[in-house]
């Protein structure tokens, strides 16, 4: 049996690093699952999903010239229609505990009504003139008024 794209194969986790896991599959060849196909949700830290010894089924995503196989663990679970592939949108917030955001800060932006584009692109055209006017007054007063030289 070739390793080809596409494939789903059981393997053995060998080694894990900072940036992915190392899986041995079947016929003696290893493959890297990096840490972004491990599961659909973000993964901080891979040691919570996966540890060395662990049997996974992984799918072949893709076999380089130089023998190198890409694997992916959250592809080889079939998923229901309609699912998403990927969901670092709704990934939790975790360890978070002094944000300087406050909770108060982020729901103003989130609950205010839908923009259509004219009115953001006014929105944004006011801020961006209230930027530069105030960096510009800013930095008059740096250099001694309208373009003033010193000698």
């Amino acid at each position: 049996m070739s390793i080809e794209v596409g494939s789903k194969l059981q393997g053995k986790v060998t080694g894990i690093t900072n940036f992915g896991a190392f899986v041995e599959l079947p016929e003696g060849s290893t493959g890297l699952v990096h840490i972004s196909e491990v599961a659909d949700n973000y993964v901080k830290d891979i040691n919570d999903h996966l540890k060395v010894g662990d049997a996974v089924e992984v799918k072949v995503i893709n076999v380089e010239k130089d023998g190198k196989i890409g694997l992916s663990i959250k592809k080889a679970k079939d998923k229901p229609e309609g699912q998403p592939q990927s969901s670092y949108s709704q990934r939790p917030r975790q360890g978070r505990g002094n944000d300087s955001r406050s909770k108060d800060s982020r729901s103003k932006t989130s609950f205010q009504p839908k923009e259509n584009f004219e009115q953001k692109m006014t929105r944004f055209l006011k801020d961006s003139e209230d930027r530069l006017t105030s960096l510009k007054r800013s930095t008059e007063t740096k250099r001694g008024g309208r373009g003033g030289r010193r000698g």
